[in-house]
């Protein structure tokens, strides 16, 4: 491909959760369009080293702690025997599948794919570098970056140690280490700790803040905080970790309690995951004018246009939240701009969710939120003590939450704490959107059994009316 000059009208570089979207909704829409990505397929590092693959292994840490949890209902397995290949396999699978099956509907929709690494050489032209040094340059009328983010680094954590990990790093399943450290109480560290920790590792998670998933209400998080007591080896927080230092057999890692003492441990392994940073060096965009702020983000409009107004960015690369789903809607307001669409982006409402066990899931303002904005809110909840589904399931621990406009009784927020809270979550972000109120979601029949009554029922508690929870007159 060596010296090969294309033109297109529009150029998508990144090939993640918000730019093959994109690339298709502008195909869709009648454009040229052109799509330049590391990988062989689209798919980024979402399908190939983030939210597939991590997802895969949760599944398979489920069925494990299912197994474990069987006997209480009299049903006894043996010990599970762990094949790491085998699991390696299922997950490399999962991810072939998907990732082919978005190439093949780039090929459908006729859009040039092109593999190798871009940068901006003007305002007009992209230059791509092959897997085998070639070179060749996209001519293009509008471009999206979309390069996503990379596992953040703290460089005195860098020993040079293949025991330290990062997210990518922990989903190749390296080994199942007799004791794993997890530096960083977010969700991504929280999940990839559940993995092992089912598995049959010893995990223990260290947080520098006063407690684990910081961003999220106390009374939702105290559930699965819970749960992890109980599978974790440990879950320090108000601790920070001074230092690393790899020995024989391990990593010796130096920390400082609440109480200001340091003390040390060893570690088979550890993972670092203290968040995500956003991939704007090296794209060339200082050469084309594009701003970037201090952290490293692509500021943008409602239209997610640049400050050059032919250029838009998407998905982490153009800031917070760093969420897949969050992305791939910047990609369609993107592709519907540049198409000559009268769009924005402007979700009233985005969701969140670990996908723990229990998960955890909120949308709209936080309970956080509203106390921090003096917001007049209504915040009922409805314990899952009292729903049929979850005792049937033995997953009564978890716990469904409202927080609701106390003037016009809006919905403005929901949290979910409990098994498939981020399937149940969706009903809360349609409310917000929708601008329905507690009524509206009181007055709507829910199926019985199931969990999603306790929506309903947290509804009717803003009356005093749920009816398996009595409030006394």
């Amino acid at each position: 491909m060596t010296n090969n000059h294309i033109t297109t009208h529009v150029l998508v570089l990144g090939g993640g959760p918000g730019g093959y979207p994109a690339a298709f909704k502008a195909a869709d829409l009648g454009l040229e369009v052109t799509l330049v990505d590391l990988e062989k397929n689209p798919g980024g590092v979402c399908l190939y080293r983030g939210c597939i693959p991590s997802k895969a292994l949760l599944h398979a840490a489920k069925v494990l702690n299912e197994a474990r949890e069987a006997a209480e209902l009299g049903i006894h397995f043996g010990a599970p025997t762990i094949d790491l290949d085998q699991l390696r396999g299922f997950k490399d699978r999962v991810v072939g599948q998907l990732t082919g099956g978005v190439g093949m509907l780039s090929r459908q929709r006729k859009v040039r794919f092109i593999q190798g690494r871009g940068q901006f050489v003007d305002s007009h032209t992209l230059a791509v570098t092959h897997a085998d040094g070639s070179t060749s340059q996209v001519q293009f009328e509008y471009a999206i970056v979309a390069t996503g983010s990379r596992p953040a680094l703290i460089p005195a954590f860098d020993i040079g140690s293949e025991r330290i990990m990062d997210s990518t790093a922990a989903l190749g399943l390296p080994e199942i280490p007799e004791t794993l450290l997890v530096v960083g109480g977010g969700y991504i560290g929280l999940e990839l700790g559940s993995v092992y920790a089912a598995l049959g590792s010893q995990v223990t998670v260290v947080e520098m803040l006063p407690r684990i998933l910081a961003n999220g209400d106390e009374d939702l998080v105290k559930v699965l905080a819970k749960q992890l007591a109980e599978r974790f080896a440990q879950i320090m927080v108000s601790t920070a970790v001074l230092s690393m230092a790899e020995v024989e057999g391990g990593i010796q890692v130096q920390f400082r309690g609440a109480d200001g003492e340091p003390f040390e441990q060893t570690f088979s392994r550890v993972l670092i995951s203290v968040g995500r940073k956003p991939n704007s060096a090296g794209l060339g965009l200082e050469t084309i004018g594009v701003a970037v702020d201090v952290k490293g983000f692509i500021p943008v409009d409602a239209q997610r246009r640049t400050n050059v107004a032919h250029i838009f960015a998407i998905g982490d690369v153009a800031g917070e939240p760093m969420l897949a789903h969050k992305a791939t809607r910047e990609g369609h307001v993107a592709a519907e701009a540049i198409a000559g669409h009268p769009t924005a982006y402007d979700p009233m409402a985005i969701p969140a969710v670990v996908f723990t066990d229990p998960e955890v899931a909120w949308t709209g303002l936080t309970e956080m939120e509203a106390q921090a904005q003096k917001r007049p809110v209504q915040v009922t909840r409805f314990p899952w003590g009292a729903s049929g589904r979850a005792t049937t399931i033995g997953r009564s621990d978890g716990l469904t939450k409202l927080i609701i406009d106390s003037v016009n009784e809006r919905v403005l927020g929901v949290g979910i704490v409990g098994t498939n809270a981020g399937e149940l979550i969706s009903e809360g972000v349609l409310a917000i959107e929708m601008g329905a109120t507690a009524g509206d979601l009181e007055l709507t029949i829910h199926p019985h059994p199931t969990l999603s009554e306790t929506v309903m029922e947290s509804a009717e508690a803003v009356s005093g009316q749920s009816t398996h929870v009595y409030k006394r007159k």
